[in-house]
């Protein structure tokens, strides 16, 4: 038999359905995310944390429509980086891709920040630092192995998650049997504190956060085992589960805690699991807390580490160490090891500027994929410029800039000043790359989308 003279270059491997796609955008997600912020919002809402988790839902859900569009359309890895490019051409999309890198590179940073600070408080002979290094060690372990073992340990987590989920809305509910006469209603009225709608709207900017990644499915288009179908699904389907799962969860916890004042916002998720089940939920709702934080880096760490690959594809990074994949095992190792390396700075940084970080990266890349819809659907295809047409890839990516747009005014002054210095640096790093502007970034191969 005659051998080939070469082989081809090594792959994306497509393995993952529509099942896995959702598992992973739930697991990065981190479906007990709520608990981060729950004491923070419900003081802000005077308790009306699940209707701002609805105001949020509904603002989320136009983004992820544009999300689903654009992958429908072009089912390539990449996110708002790969979008912006086919867009706006490759400086617009390279700039885009860059500021996508705040969100996706800090992202693992800080579930390995809260896992050692919540396992250093569970275990305080062991420092924070050790259980963060072993984390990193372990999450790069499973990346470097492929893309189905994420998605199996995913599974795992959020499984767990779901087992802690049902187990408290269980001692909720015995808990409420026991007690005082329930107000069904207080959950969405409120306690009074924090009248109009105003509290409202700014507890949904805060909650923004917990929406976070659901984009990192769009990731995963050219692992998919049919990207146009599933991936556009899969977007949706996490957005909304999500959403009312955070919804529900928020109502359940103001039935059993009433009211909006706590003995420390922070820690108010202990309040919570106290009251609903004693020690052993609160014990319970620390492992699971702990578990979620690792799946969701180990979701991020996959999806930055593809991000990465594209771009070095691309060569706007250097091919040699980000456009490389593992003959062996089809997952872009050095990219991955890059990641797991910046991802040693969660030794040094604190939370509030991590979690600034990411709503800058976050937004910027939500606005242009909203603003890539318009662009690729109806300014270059006429024949999309119909009343079905302008109200799908018009209207809801417009709505969808719109909410976003909004949600920039609620970011602090320090984040803008962050995040702006990164896009300056970004710039930089672009006219060295183009000669000045002169020469063209080389165009990703988008045959999957041909």
């Amino acid at each position: 038999m005659t051998q080939p003279s070469s082989s081809a270059p090594p792959q994306l491997r497509r393995v993952l359905g529509l099942p896995a796609l959702v598992f992973f955008g739930l697991v990065y997600m981190v479906p007990l995310t709520i608990f981060t912020t729950y004491g923070i919002v419900t003081e802000l809402t005077g308790g009306r944390t699940s209707g701002a988790y609805l105001i949020t839902l509904m603002a989320m859900l136009f983004t992820a429509a544009s999300y689903s569009f654009m992958v429908k359309r072009f089912p390539v890895a990449g996110s708002a980086y790969s979008y912006t490019h086919m867009a706006f051409g490759q400086n617009t999309g390279f700039l885009a891709g860059w500021s996508l890198l705040l969100d996706y590179l800090f992202l693992p940073m800080i579930n390995y920040l809260l896992i050692g600070l919540f396992l250093n408080i569970a275990f305080p002979a062991v420092p924070a630092w050790a259980f963060v290094l072993a984390c990193i060690a372990l999450v790069t372990v499973l990346n470097v192995l492929g893309i189905s073992s994420v998605a199996k340990t995913s599974n795992l987590i959020v499984g767990a998650q779901i087992v802690f989920i049902g187990v408290f809305i269980a001692l909720s509910w015995q808990t409420l049997n026991h007690g005082q006469p329930i107000d069904w209603l207080a959950p969405l009225h409120g306690d009074g504190s924090a009248p109009g709608f105003g509290p409202m709207m700014a507890g949904a900017a805060v909650l923004c956060l917990s929406f976070l990644g659901f984009d990192a499915v769009s990731t995963l288009a050219e692992e998919s085992r049919d990207a146009r179908r599933d991936v556009p699904r899969a977007i949706i389907l996490t957005t909304l589960f999500a959403g009312l799962l955070f919804t529900v969860l928020a109502y359940a916890s103001q039935l059993v805690l009433p009211g909006s004042t706590f003995a420390n916002a922070d820690a108010a998720a202990n309040e919570v699991m106290l009251k609903a089940g004693g020690q052993f939920l609160a014990n319970f709702f620390t492992a699971a807390y702990v578990a979620g934080s690792l799946g969701s880096a180990l979701a991020s760490q996959a999806a930055v580490s593809r991000i990465l690959y594209t771009m070095g594809r691309d060569r706007v990074l250097p091919q040699r160490t980000f456009g490389h994949l593992s003959p062996r095992l089809g997952t872009p190792v050095f990219a991955i090891v890059v990641v797991s390396a910046f991802s040693l700075l969660a030794l040094v940084i604190d939370l509030s500027t991590l979690a600034s970080l990411i709503s800058f990266g976050a937004l910027v890349a939500f606005s242009a994929v909203n603003l890539a819809v318009v662009k690729t659907h109806l300014m270059d295809d006429a024949s999309l410029r119909t009343a079905k047409g302008l109200l799908s890839y018009g209207v809801v990516p417009l709505v969808g800039l719109g909410l976003t747009l909004w949600l920039w005014t609620s970011l602090s002054a320090l984040t803008l000043v962050i995040g702006l210095c990164w896009f300056a640096l970004g710039l930089a790093y672009l006219a060295v790359l183009t000669a000045g502007f002169r020469r063209p970034v080389r165009l990703v191969d988008f045959t999957e989308a041909a």
